[in-house]
């Protein structure tokens, strides 16, 4: 074993218990079984139909960051880009930062002609890409200390929430309609404050309450960075669950959890600082603990870097995020995963394609610089269109009734009966009727 190797070592040691939890919990809660009732046009059951079901989507969220929409550098790598996440994500985060949706005061960058900003695609085009694919889109995010508008620096905590409230207010009115995860508040401590507002004490509630009045049907999700969800002592006094906690007591509507997962480590520290982070039974007992609260847990942004474009180094970033994706997706309370950057050499910390600005952050994406995917990317389309993908060939009885147990989704329904063929869709998720009637 090569020593970068070592960092699988916990998953290694603990994997009887992982793999029984993996394969238990995946079937009893990712999966389930569906009936097909074929009736005529009279209401009588048919019998003998042959009935072939394909899983076409999960309904379980399966995304990544959309900010590289039609921003690289030539149109070859665009296209690229976007049929491959069309091919494979079900959901996009889209870039809602305020100092780029609205970098001068009452000057907003929502519609598609707006002045381009790099890694800052304008909302619409995302939404438009977002429905054209039957991709759902996700806000991120509506309050955000460290992407505050440079116009509002200064500015009194009374004007802050007149501006900030007059920005939900704008989001709402547009997107409302079209996006249902609404990502209220994110990285809410970085230390020095953007603005004497986000050291109110009731910032975070404030916040949750104004967006509840602007987004009454939407989901309303917290979101933090790694160390709090995943890195603390796993207890309810961490800080995290405590002011998820406190803030609900005071009212504030928190629907979803959302816990992000970079691994942001030097390669010399990359041992050393992940192995709370590698081990499988840590991430089952912080799961665990964020689900006392009964809300839906978010895996809101992952980078898992590779730290060069070496075979045994890609073949790692592979494993780590193959064995990640099934822990997570395995726990009852996950609802979604979104990988963030796709390609190396394009985030946000350095110029675009100096893959000498930071390993950790330039080699942590799917595809590499020239956009030709990595085994990472494979090991995660694999899982969602493979791996964890229904598929079955079923008759009619003589009541008319045909099951079968798949993972929860949309599927397309053939049916054959007397030498012809009909084509259906249906919509099995895991809280809706289990039952579908098709006539033919």
């Amino acid at each position: 074993m090569s020593d970068r190797k070592k960092v699988l070592e916990l998953f290694e040691k603990n994997k009887e218990y992982m793999e029984e939890r993996i394969t238990g919990d995946i079937e009893q809660h990712r999966k389930g079984y569906a009936e097909i009732c074929v009736k005529d046009k009279d209401g009588n059951n048919v019998s003998g139909v042959k009935i072939s079901v394909k899983q076409k989507s999960h309904e379980f969220k399966f995304g990544a960051n959309l900010f590289m929409l039609d921003e690289f550098e030539n149109e070859e790598k665009n296209e690229l880009y976007k049929k491959n996440f069309a091919e494979t994500f079900n959901m996009a985060t889209l870039p809602f930062y305020w100092d780029s949706t609205e970098p001068l005061k009452g000057k907003t960058r929502y519609a598609k002609d707006s002045e381009k900003l790099y890694r800052r695609p304008p909302i619409d085009l995302c939404v438009e890409f977002c429905e054209k694919h039957g991709i759902e889109p996700r806000e991120h995010a509506l309050a955000y200390e460290h992407f505050f508008p440079s116009w509002l620096k200064d500015a009194s905590v009374t004007e802050v929430k007149l501006a900030l409230e007059n920005r939900y207010k704008e989001i709402s009115e547009r997107y409302k309609d079209k996006i249902p995860t609404i990502e209220v508040t994110n990285e809410m401590e970085w230390g020095e404050c953007a603005t004497a507002f986000y050291k109110e004490p009731d910032y975070i509630e404030w916040c949750f309450k104004t967006a509840e009045k602007y987004f009454p049907a939407n989901q309303l999700v917290i979101n933090e960075c790694t160390g709090r969800p995943w890195g603390d002592q796993c207890m309810a006094t961490d800080k995290y669950y405590a002011y998820i906690e406190a803030n609900m007591l005071k009212g504030a509507r928190i629907d979803a959890i959302g816990m992000q997962y970079h691994m942001f480590y030097p390669a010399e520290k990359e041992y050393e600082a992940t192995r709370i982070f590698y081990d499988p039974i840590k991430l089952y007992e912080h799961m665990d603990l964020y689900s006392n609260f009964g809300k839906p847990l978010q895996v809101t942004e992952v980078t898992i870097p590779a730290y060069s474009n070496k075979p045994e180094d890609e073949e790692i970033q592979a494993e780590i995020i193959e064995k990640l994706y099934s822990i997570w997706f395995s726990h009852p309370h996950m609802e979604q995963i979104i990988y963030w950057n796709l390609p190396d050499g394009y985030a946000a910390f350095a110029p675009q394609g100096d893959m000498t600005a930071g390993e950790n952050y330039y080699y942590g994406g799917l595809f590499r610089f020239d956009m030709t995917p990595k085994p990472a990317y494979y090991a995660i389309k694999n899982l969602i269109t493979k791996t964890w993908h229904t598929e079955e060939e079923i008759t009619s009885d003589e009541n008319g009734k045909a099951s079968f147990k798949g993972f929860y989704g949309k599927y397309d329904v053939e049916l054959e009966v007397d030498g012809r063929k009909e084509k259906r869709e249906i919509s099995f998720y895991k809280k809706s009727p289990k039952s579908f009637e098709i006539v033919i």
